[in-house]
């Protein structure tokens, strides 16, 4: 009671209450509800667009949902490149925890010096950033198994290629995002990439959703691609030219299968090589696709050309004879001189002996304008009409600036520059019969529509001038085929270096078919830059154009034109020679 009696005679209870100070509490809180309900009507009416965008930037995400690419198959069916899921680790910076010891175990499992992975988690960027992309399945279970606060797994999809390095050239390869860099993955990126799909969601701060928001695009996958390539072929081939690159001590090498039949390009290798999956420390000498975008002088694999020409024109027949005795030609002050000196040659014969001499007093009763045009219409000069980035044309030059020594070099493969795909290409026509098919990489379905460059029967005649030259007697007895007859031609030329050529420095080639009456395959083999004490195409080429012919004839299932025994005298001969 005392105690009540005491509050209640407080003074400061007693003391009267101004007024106005209970009006302007009240008129306070008035005032500060009528400020609340004027920001809500701004921010839900008024502001409302600009407030919803700041919402989703801060936790509205849209997910891209990846097509799967496409694979690429060889003509068969078999696989030559596919995708297949990859986790990806990233992380928030600002949310992993600073365990030395974790972070040590990290940085080795992503194979890392530890001072990159910590510049990476101090970078600008706190809230996300890759530590390594598509990484091996085993090794994201580990780097999760350490449980480190703020690291986490992403599903990707990353390619893979089972012929490695026998058909990386061909297929090419994508980068980290999936998108084609090199060869078909880049030539049919957009076949391949398919349709992304996408999905918007809410997420939280740690990236993970909370919540979907919108329908979802579903994405629509790359469709596949089927090249004309058979895998078994393409490998042999490559293997064939690798042991010949590493046996001669060579630069490079390349080499080409087309079936003439079709048109179809059953291998392309090329050596140096990589491996599509694994590309680090590449230099531009393993990633170019040599066959297609490097070019040179043919040399004397262009002497048929003039030989069927001349026959086309009338000249000359098989079984004429010119005198190029005493084996050395002068024209305009320049000397054109043949390796061994003949004497008397029929045309069969200068072909066979590769007869510089013989060639020159051939070329030099034409025009110019019609070696010209025998070249254009063999497409020499103009890019090869293949789907293909980098394919090059080559260089022709037009028949009005040549000078009567240009056309004699030209005649037998100087002073013009072709790839060796064109050079393939170019033999086809007397394979076919003198028509030339348009070349493919890709699978073809309907029968091929040829253009005739020659005549039936002169295609024929400078194809047993090819089987000649293949065999003894001939430049190229090295590329004589067990159980099978073989038709085709060196060819050796000096490189150039500056403005002049190297002394010491050449290319080897062997462009050929077979069976030599019906063939079936061209293949051109070149080597460059052997250094190894041999460097003549028949030594260097044709022993490449003689095992890959004779492996590509058995895949295709074409039967033998010879009897086993007489073909394997011959080879005892062309030892003995």
């Amino acid at each position: 009671m005392s105690r009540s009696g005491s509050y209640t005679s407080s003074p400061l209870l007693a003391s009267p209450t101004p007024v106005w100070r209970s009006k302007f509490i009240v008129a306070a809180i008035a005032l500060g509800f009528a400020g609340l309900a004027a920001r809500a009507a701004y921010v839900q009416v008024v502001g409302n667009d600009f407030f919803q965008r700041q919402g989703e930037v801060r936790f509205a995400r849209t997910l891209e949902l990846p097509a799967n690419r496409g694979r690429i198959l060889d003509r068969s069916g078999l696989i030559l490149a596919s995708s297949v899921q990859a986790a990806s680790l990233w992380a928030i910076p600002e949310d992993v925890e600073r365990d030395k010891t974790k972070l040590r175990q990290l940085a080795k499992l992503l194979e890392l010096p530890l001072a990159e992975l910590e510049k990476r988690l101090t970078d600008e960027d706190k809230s996300f950033v890759w530590l390594k992309r598509q990484v091996d399945e085993p090794v994201a279970r580990q780097v999760l198994a350490l449980d480190i606060k703020g690291v986490y797994s992403r599903k990707e999809y990353k390619r893979q290629y089972p012929e490695g390095e026998a058909a990386a050239h061909v297929v090419g390869f994508t980068n980290v995002e999936d998108t084609g860099q090199e060869g078909m993955e880049l030539a049919f990126n957009q076949q391949l990439s398919g349709r992304a799909g996408s999905r918007r969601v809410i997420k939280d701060r740690l990236g993970r959703v909370v919540e979907d928001v919108g329908e979802q695009v579903l994405p629509v996958d790359g469709r596949d691609l089927t090249l004309s390539i058979d895998s078994k072929i393409q490998f042999f081939a490559y293997q064939k030219l690798r042991d010949a690159v590493l046996e001669h001590k060579a630069k490079a090498g390349s080499v080409v299968v087309l079936d003439v039949q079709t048109g179809e390009v059953l291998a392309l290798a090329n050596y140096p090589s990589y491996v599509p999956d694994k590309r680090q420390n590449l230099s531009g000498a393993q990633l170019r696709n040599r066959a297609l975008t490097d070019t040179f002088e043919p040399g004397s694999t262009m002497k048929p050309f003039i030989a069927a020409l001349a026959l086309g024109k009338g000249m000359v027949k098989p079984e004429s004879v010119l005198q190029t005795a005493p084996g050395r030609l002068t024209i305009g002050g320049s000397t054109i001189s043949d390796a061994h000196p003949h004497g008397l040659l029929t045309v069969n014969e200068i072909i066979q002996k590769s007869s510089n001499v013989g060639t020159v007093k051939l070329a030099m009763q034409m025009q110019p304008r019609e070696m010209w045009e025998m070249y254009t219409q063999l497409g020499f000069g103009q890019k090869p009409l293949v789907p293909f980035p980098g394919a090059v044309s080559g260089r022709l030059r037009a028949y009005k600036t040549w000078r009567p020594i240009e056309q004699a070099t030209m005649s037998y493969g100087y002073g013009l520059s072709s790839s060796l795909f064109q050079l393939a290409r170019a033999y086809s026509v007397f394979a076919h019969d003198g028509e030339q098919l348009p070349v493919s990489l890709l699978k073809s379905s309907t029968p091929a529509l040829g253009v005739r460059v020659m005549d039936a029967q002169h295609a024929i005649a400078v194809r047993h001038m090819l089987h000649m030259a293949a065999g003894p007697g001939g430049t190229g007895p090295k590329a004589q085929v067990l159980g099978y007859s073989v038709g085709g031609k060196t060819g050796t030329a000096h490189k150039q270096e500056g403005k002049g050529y190297a002394d010491k420095k050449y290319r080897g080639f062997f462009v050929g078919m077979a069976p030599i009456d019906q063939p079936r395959v061209v293949v051109a083999v070149m080597i460059d830059e052997p250094s190894n004490g041999r460097y003549f195409g028949g030594d260097v080429a044709a022993p490449v154009f003689s095992a890959t012919v004779q492996q590509t004839l058995r895949i295709m299932g074409v039967q033998p034109d010879m009897a086993v025994k007489p073909q394997v005298v011959a080879r005892a001969v062309e030892e003995s020679f």
